[in-house]
């Protein structure tokens, strides 16, 4: 655990913040740090498909802090600064693709349900019975995952910009498809330059404020360490793991599900099917988002998740 020379103050919210740290878990290393008072309820976020734990921007978190939560965030396994499973191989994402399509078996080096096991060892290691559990994209099904087989660990659940796995769902806009396959450059002044285009398609040109912003996320990922293999083993594991349609309809825990309208990657129908199968689940459609989380949508979604999760308390 970190000790006291490790926390820090935001000068804004005045919310502690620790620094970055490591526990084992579920066979693996995690990388984490956390957010405000460590006696506060427990909230832990979950990021998406290749992402890093910093893609939960540190003034998002401190605000989601400053409404009453520890706020913790990690790095999912393969990512970052967690283990990266150099031994598992490069998958054919193209033939996994085409094979879930197709409705036949895709095979994976692990699935959600690993992923979701390195969340309850985080959990354990941490010391945390329960946790209020956000996921964006991926890391939305992440949370359905730990929703359906570990809900004794839950305090509530708000799955992001993601979907049950149904196949019947409308597929991801090929323009969307496209930016988020292509291969990362590793010269950082490439890579920043492709992520700033990626999360331009994902936006669909809204927000052009962003761009700076992305600049800074993309410089910090790349400082980090860039593991393209381990986001397309995250790709298999999503498809690997089906759908997850008929199980949401047996989930006890507070949900809430968001998504923007104009979501390319992950179609807002993937949504409401989230919504509509989760029993009591509140539903909020985001105009004029699409598979990001703009700065000037923060209000808005931080008080929806600290509502739903109040309320769970």
């Amino acid at each position: 655990m970190p000790n006291a020379t490790t926390v820090r103050k935001n000068q804004d919210l005045r919310v502690a913040h620790t620094a970055e740290d490591f526990v084992e878990a579920n066979g693996i290393q995690l990388c984490w740090d956390s957010f405000g008072d460590r006696t506060h309820p427990a909230l832990i976020l979950i990021m998406g498909m290749g992402a890093q734990m910093v893609g939960w921007d540190d003034e998002f978190c401190a605000q989601l802090a400053s409404r009453g939560f520890r706020v913790i965030r990690f790095d999912n396994r393969d990512v970052g600064k967690s283990t990266w499973l150099h031994g598992a191989g490069v998958p054919d994402v193209t033939r996994a693709m085409m094979r879930a399509w197709m409705r036949w078996p895709v095979t994976a080096p692990y699935v959600l349900d690993d992923m979701a096991l390195d969340v309850i060892g985080l959990m354990d290691a941490l010391g945390i019975e329960r946790a209020h559990v956000v996921g964006a994209s991926m890391g939305g099904t992440i949370a359905q995952v730990m929703s359906i087989r570990h809900p004794e660990r839950m305090l509530s659940m708000t799955s992001i910009m993601s979907t049950t796995g149904d196949p019947d769902l409308p597929k991801p806009h090929p323009t969307a498809t496209t930016a988020v396959m292509r291969p990362m450059p590793s010269k950082l002044e490439d890579y920043v330059e492709r992520y700033v285009d990626t999360y331009r398609v994902l936006r669909l040109g809204h927000f052009p404020e962003e761009e700076e912003r992305d600049r800074i996320r993309a410089a910090r990922n790349h400082s980090r360490g860039i593991n393209s293999a381990g986001g397309a083993r995250h790709l298999v594991a999503i498809l690997a793991s089906g759908s997850r349609k008929n199980a949401l309809r047996q989930v006890v825990v507070p949900t809430l599900v968001i998504h923007g309208d104009l979501d390319p990657l992950v179609p807002l129908a993937a949504g409401l099917e989230t919504a509509q199968c989760v029993p009591g689940a509140e539903m909020m459609i985001v105009e004029g988002m699409g598979h990001t989380m703009p700065k000037a949508l923060w209000p808005q979604l931080i008080a929806r998740i600290a509502g739903v999760a109040e309320r769970a308390l």
